[in-house]
């Protein structure tokens, strides 16, 4: 990733709450001539990756958009959960349907496309805004 990826996401972990363990894996592109396979081959490293217990966010143009407040209570609910917490970014060409079929829920961050490294950063600028939001703390401002 360009170093101004690593800054962005190393900024906002620094402002996430210790306990949230919070831990980011990478998985090499597939390099297919055919979209789908390469799709479906980073859908495996996925799948693989992801604990079973685990509760799946897939973030995806096809789920549902929220609000800052409504990010806050999803928030509050995936944190009495009990359990580890999985984003889900694609690739270049997004998610594979097993993907899909494997999440929990499937958040759409806008009806924009944006290019999966900045969806990292604005993913955990977004979690730390619902996380201030719930806290009281004054970085949210409606």
């Amino acid at each position: 990733m360009p170093k101004w990826v690593q800054q962005g996401v190393g900024d906002y972990q620094k402002r996430l709450p210790s306990h949230w363990r919070f831990s980011l894996r990478e998985f090499a592109q597939a390099k297919q001539a055919n979209a789908e396979l390469a799709m479906q081959r980073e859908a495996q490293a996925l799948l693989e990756a992801t604990p079973d217990q685990a509760h799946v966010v897939a973030l995806d143009n096809l789920g549902k958009q929220w609000s800052t407040v409504e990010l806050s209570s999803q928030l509050e609910n995936w944190q009495s959960l009990g359990k580890p917490i999985v984003f889900y970014i694609g690739g270049p060409d997004g998610l594979h349907s097993s993907c899909r079929d494997r999440s929990d829920q499937m958040w759409s961050l806008s009806a924009l496309t944006y290019p999966h490294p900045l969806v990292r950063i604005v993913l955990l600028e977004q979690l730390y805004r619902a996380h201030s939001l719930l806290i009281n703390h004054p970085y949210h401002r409606a």
